[in-house]
């Protein structure tokens, strides 16, 4: 900001704050997304530090969701695909490659709804 001196700490404030209404109004004006997804993972450089992005698109190609994370890891997998369901709804058909943690995050998530 030009002139304008704010304290690193102001700003997490302000990301704590507002941060939850930004995502109740952009929730309010998503669309809705079909019912097959398809949910990968790639390795991406962002300002210079590589990171894992796991993403879901539905059959038209629109984002479902997505996760920036920097280790790969099968918590991570499991907590975007429970993120991804909560936030549109239960697909009826997830493509996947084959990575361990996609594959091992559908397997936790079928038990723990087939548990309930």
């Amino acid at each position: 900001m030009r002139g304008v001196h704010v304290d690193h700490a102001t700003i997490q404030r302000w990301v704590f704050k507002f941060a939850p209404l930004l995502e109740s109004q952009i929730k309010k004006r998503k669309s809705r997304v079909g019912v097959s997804w398809r949910m990968d993972e790639t390795y991406i450089k962002v300002k210079g530090i590589w990171c894992y992005l796991y993403r879901a698109v539905d059959k038209l190609g629109n984002t479902v969701d997505f996760l920036l994370t920097r280790r790969r890891q099968r918590m991570s997998a499991q907590s975007f695909l429970i993120k991804a369901i909560k936030n549109n709804f239960q697909p009826t058909v997830i493509n996947i490659d084959k990575s361990g943690s996609n594959t091992s995050a559908i397997r936790v998530y079928n038990k723990r709804s087939f548990a309930i």
